[in-house]
């Protein structure tokens, strides 16, 4: 039977662990006024008939702080790129000199930055509740077990590791918004 609880704290582990993944990317293609190759990850282009991210027919690089450079690997795909990343959600003008691309990462107003903070905030707060959500269903599991025969202070003991599981992982969430947060309004 404590083959079960250790399957379902697994389970739950498993669900909080990609939540941070989740969580990871889903501020990776926030701004955070420095350039960050991968606010281009999204991009995604028509490569003779099929649909490929930028980073599969261009080299994408970043000189300095406030410069992404994308190099086509094929001079034709210039004109492609640029449409690309100007129909997409990065939100910069692409310069074109005929050899690169090069975007320049404007600096953040302050109204900009607030913003920034508060859609990364939703999106910790989104892995918070899918962190809660594994707590809750693995809990539930364990009380089911208890009615299949399960010793309630086993299950007791499951719930508090559980809720330990939940702890740690919203602590984590914490620290990973908090570098966010730090990353986005340092200047």
């Amino acid at each position: 039977m404590a083959v079960d609880i250790k399957e379902i704290e697994k389970k739950a582990e498993a669900k909080m662990a990609s939540s941070i993944e989740f969580l990871d990317e889903s501020l990776a293609h926030i701004r955070a006024g420095k350039a960050n190759p991968r606010i281009l990850d999204g991009i995604k282009l028509d490569y003779y008939g099929s649909l490929t991210p930028l980073s599969g027919v261009a080299s994408i690089s970043t000189p300095d702080a406030r410069t992404i450079i994308v190099q086509p690997w094929e001079k034709n795909m210039m004109r492609d790129i640029e449409k690309a990343i100007m129909d997409s959600d990065v939100g910069i003008t692409p310069d074109n000199n005929g050899e690169v691309i090069r975007l320049s990462i404007p600096p953040l107003t302050e109204e900009r930055r607030k913003l920034l903070v508060k859609q990364s905030k939703h999106e910790a707060e989104e892995a918070k509740i899918s962190v809660r959500n594994a707590r809750r269903d693995a809990i539930d599991a364990i009380k089911k077990s208890v009615k299949d025969g399960l010793p309630e202070d086993v299950a007791k003991d499951g719930e508090n590791e559980m809720q330990k599981l939940h702890d740690r992982y919203i602590k984590k969430i914490d620290e990973v918004f908090a570098a966010k947060e730090k990353e986005i309004l340092t200047v």
